[in-house]
């Protein structure tokens, strides 16, 4: 199993927003999280993300403590968990570059720069700073960025936001081909068409924080391996 949560707490100043949560998701799998607001979607993430300590229980990914201070585990996620982080000088295409250049060696088959514009209709905006960028378009680009950069587990919290119906469109296929590739995704969302796409469980923290393993909508059907 790639990622875990046993028995997990989450909360602040010792007062939970769910407890006793486990849930897993391997290789090839999208886990759907939802839940009312306040209910500890955005804090789970950042569980999973190793940048928030849980009040009890853990996280492992692959066995190992979820701990974004470790190289191995940031080499293996990739999150989109706020605003994106900009460099005010660097063009929209510029970014996308940064990251792939940081990250190299590319493994073979990843996202290219190219199709994440393409597939998120970047190209209008593509020699634009981000200080002169649309909300909407911000978005994009930071939704380009975290697939940019190879990953084994991608988290994902309302990618959706800011975007108009294309632009929905184009994060539910990147993340269903995220996933075809043999990489495992958590998202939060209130988009039901992302929600319903193709493969997707579905965890509801309101329901399922303590009651067992998380909800699924969907048997698991995907074979087992790692992103390539």
């Amino acid at each position: 199993m790639l990622l875990e949560s046993r028995d997990l707490s989450v909360g602040y100043r010792g007062k939970p927003l769910f407890e006793a949560l486990r849930m897993d998701v391997d290789f090839g799998e999208v886990l759907v999280v939802t839940g009312r607001n306040g209910s500890g979607k955005s804090s789970l993430l950042r569980c999973l993300a190793g940048q928030q300590r849980p009040l009890a229980g853990a996280v492992t990914l692959e066995g190992e403590p979820a701990d974004d201070r470790q190289p191995r585990f940031r080499r293996s996620v990739a999150a989109l968990l706020d605003g994106g982080a900009w460099y005010p000088n660097l063009t929209a295409a510029e970014h996308l570059s940064f990251v792939q250049l940081v990250n190299a060696p590319m493994p073979d088959g990843w996202f290219t720069a190219a199709d994440l514009a393409a597939a998120l209709a970047l190209d209008g905006f593509a020699n634009t700073v981000p200080g002169q960028l649309s909300s909407g378009q911000r978005q994009r680009l930071a939704v380009a960025m975290a697939l940019a950069r190879p990953s084994r587990l991608l988290l994902l919290d309302e990618p959706e936001r800011h975007l108009d119906e294309p632009g929905r469109d184009g994060v539910g296929r990147l993340v269903t081909e995220y996933a075809d590739r043999g990489g495992a995704v958590v998202l939060v969302t209130h988009d039901a068409s992302l929600a319903a796409g193709p493969g997707r469980r579905t965890l509801a923290l309101d329901r399922d924080a303590g009651a067992g393993p998380a909800g699924t909508s969907e048997q698991r059907t995907r074979p087992r391996g790692g992103a390539r």
